[in-house]
């Protein structure tokens, strides 16, 4: 009897488990999806749940209010304005000087280069690898033909162009692998046109023609005229009484060899006519100033520069002795003149003599020229080969001084 109950209760454990597993839809039956971690608290075991749990559960997770909170807003306070700045690019400093000339051009270059009150170095700068031929305490030079120093020739229609380079590179410091300025390579441009204006002058030829020859040998042109106590030529023919007058005597040389010009004598006049009564002679005895020993004025002849085709002399205004008129009274110059080759040496007939301080002074060459001023020198001296000529200027007027 024992034994046949024990199959019964199988039976109804067996359906009471079917009912149990078809109310729950297999819930029971499902795995965890994770195991937790072996560091955390193990879980509970989890109990067979029933119906009103399972319906506890779906309503605390339903939102039934909404979600007011908000993450806090993050305010980011704008950036303080900054000081503006603007960039000025610094100009070329003017360190370089360039002259082009006809076969050569020549740089000069301050050792100072940069402006910085540093000097460089001259070993570490070059015009087209041709080092400076000359360096100083504040500056180097470079010169170089115009088809060396690796220049570059360029050619326009109007301009004939060549190009150079000078290049700065600097080497470390010795000892170091540092420097302490910067390289540069300045271009430098030789302009020259190619198209050259050429005077309708005529041209002296390069050789003597035989016409020219004789023509020189036989005519020579004197010329007499104002200046200024410069040498520049006077405009105006106004003076006053005690002014200097400045003149200037040329010997135009042609063809000739050099010449040097004197003055033989000269005479003034109030016509232009010098033999006429009233004429005074202020030079005469073939280049003596007479004037100062007989007036005691200052009258003289100006040292001779490197022209001796030119001879200046001053002569102190004067009136003759009548009433002048309203411009003033006129007053002509004749000098007569003689020109020598310029290396013929001086003597008593070939001289230019002022009475300065109670004796003779020659305006060149030695004084002793002049010793026959007091007496004659015609006879003496007299070279050969001279030629003369005779020249007049005037009318310039002389006022009396106003008050």
């Amino acid at each position: 009897m024992g034994l046949k109950l024990v199959p019964i209760g199988l039976l109804v454990l067996i359906a009471l488990a079917s009912q149990v597993n078809s109310q729950f839809g297999g819930w029971y039956n499902q795995k965890p999806a994770r195991s937790p971690p072996s560091h955390q608290t193990p879980e509970e075991p989890i109990q067979k749940p029933n119906k009103p749990i399972q319906q506890e559960m779906q309503s605390k997770q339903s939102f039934g209010q909404k979600v007011t909170w908000r993450l806090p807003q993050i305010v980011i306070d704008p950036p303080s304005p900054g000081v503006e700045v603007a960039l000025v690019t610094p100009p070329a400093p003017d360190s370089i000087r360039i002259r082009c000339g006809e076969q050569a051009v020549t740089l000069e270059v301050d050792m100072d280069f940069y402006k910085n009150g540093q000097n460089i170095n001259p070993a570490d700068m070059s015009m087209g690898g041709c080092p400076p031929v000359d360096v100083g305490p504040r500056s180097m030079l470079f010169q170089a033909e115009l088809h060396a120093c690796g220049s570059v020739a360029l050619t326009t229609p109007e301009e004939l162009i060549y190009l150079y380079s000078l290049m700065y590179v600097p080497k470390p410091f010795p000892g170091t692998s540092i420097v302490r300025t910067t390289g540069a390579i300045v271009g430098i441009e030789c302009h020259y046109p190619r198209n050259h204006n050429v005077s309708s002058d005529a041209l002296i030829p390069a050789w003597t023609p035989y016409s020219a020859v004789k023509q020189a040998e036989e005519l020579l042109y004197f010329s007499l005229r104002l200046t200024t106590a410069e040498g520049q030529l006077r405009l105006t023919t106004q003076y006053f009484l005690g002014e200097m007058i400045y003149l200037e005597a040329t010997v135009m040389q042609f063809y000739h060899v050099p010449l040097r010009v004197y003055v033989v004598g000269c005479v003034a006049s109030s016509t232009q006519d010098p033999n006429l009564p009233q004429n005074y002679a202020f030079i005469e005895n073939y280049g003596c100033m007479i004037d100062a020993k007989v007036t005691g004025s200052n009258s003289r002849f100006l040292p001779r520069n490197d022209n001796d085709d030119k001879l200046r002399f001053m002569m102190e205004a004067f009136q003759f002795q009548e009433s002048p008129t309203d411009n003033g009274q006129q007053i002509y110059i004749t000098c007569r003149l003689v020109a020598t080759a310029a290396a013929t040496p001086r003597d008593s007939q070939h001289k230019a003599c002022s009475y300065i301080d109670g004796g003779w002074v020659a305006a060149g060459g030695p004084n002793d020229v002049c010793s026959c001023c007091d007496s004659s020198c015609a006879g003496g001296g007299g070279g050969g080969g001279e030629l003369y000529g005779e020249a007049t200027i005037g009318p310039y007027y002389v006022e009396k001084k106003r008050p």
